[in-house]
């Protein structure tokens, strides 16, 4: 017992619950998950079913192969067509060989019927650098019958081969008789020079 007298504080009742500072602290609530959790099961369900149970009922791309295999032809006629209108361009092009040609045309020295006429002068050039070439082959030609014309070294463009030139038709079988007297086998009809009948020895000729 205390020396001090009771007053209301000392009268708590014995089923009374706690008041003012001796209330309970209410615990803090928590979010319900389970929602979530059933949408995330049912999406779940529904991408399986999606994946391994749709394609089985024929519900598939609507691209066949039978569109694939058509757009293939379709890029190889594209890819074709080019290379046909190129190979009709390159057949319309006249070739070199349609072109007319302004060169003499040289022939061989061939038997032929070519009425000989040894009255025509021959003119005789040299080539090449052996000096008195022309004058030795001039004698031959002299033996064989043939009046002469000119006897010099050749000044105009260098020559590749021997030649025999002859103006005209009259005078290819004096280009042809020559010819073989002399060991010349490129007989050229042309008309650039004055003389029926001209022997230019090219590099090479002994």
């Amino acid at each position: 017992m205390t020396k001090f007298a009771r007053d209301e504080f000392d009268r708590v009742p014995q089923s009374s619950s706690r008041q003012g500072v001796h209330r309970l602290v209410a615990s803090a609530s928590r979010p319900a998950l389970w929602p979530v959790l059933l949408l995330g099961g049912i999406a779940l369900a529904v991408g399986l079913v999606a994946f391994l149970i749709l394609p089985k009922l024929g519900f598939t791309s609507s691209t066949t192969p039978q569109a694939v295999v058509t757009a293939d032809a379709s890029e190889q006629s594209a890819a074709a067509s080019p290379s046909a209108s190129s190979s009709a361009q390159a057949s319309s092009q006249p070739s070199p060989s349609d072109a007319p040609s302004n060169t003499p045309t040289p022939t061989t020295a061939t038997p032929s019927t070519a009425p000989l006429d040894k009255t025509a002068a021959v003119a005789v050039y040299n080539g090449t650098t052996t000096g008195g070439l022309a004058a030795r082959v001039a004698g031959l030609v002299q033996g064989g019958g043939w009046p002469l014309a000119t006897v010099a070294n050749w000044g105009g463009m260098p020559q590749q081969t021997s030649s025999v030139f002859y103006k005209g038709a009259a005078q290819k079988g004096n280009a042809e008789a020559l010819g073989k007297l002399l060991g010349i086998s490129n007989l050229v009809d042309s008309a650039e020079f004055q003389q029926p009948v001209v022997v230019i020895l090219g590099p090479g000729y002994k």
